[in-house]
């Protein structure tokens, strides 16, 4: 039986670039973040305050960094900004998170 590393499967750059985005969205704003833009197409950003109790200026950076980093999408419409989720496959790993705390 021959043993392939995951490298192997999926290739260094994917590999990089996954790790990037896990690094990008390990923290708890963040993750609540990803989660609410996976449950709706998308939010402006004081409905996101509004619902995550989040200020502002800190909600801003944690958008900024992940739309920079390519975990979200941003289109604007008048004075809004719409954000959504750029990769929605990313939420099998919310999920894959919330199956894994219930035994911690």
């Amino acid at each position: 039986m021959s043993i392939t590393t995951l490298d192997e499967r999926i290739g260094t750059e994917k590999l990089v670039k996954a790790s990037e985005l896990l690094k990008v969205a390990a923290h708890p704003q963040r993750l609540a973040i990803l989660d609410l833009l996976g449950g709706k197409r998308r939010m402006c950003v004081s409905d996101l305050t509004e619902v995550l109790g989040i200020e502002q200026a800190i909600l801003s950076q944690h958008l900024t960094l992940m739309r920079d980093k390519g975990l979200l999408g941003v289109e604007k419409e008048g004075k809004y900004s719409f954000y959504y989720l750029q990769h929605p496959g990313f939420l099998k790993i919310i999920k894959d998170l919330e199956n894994c705390c219930e035994h911690l």
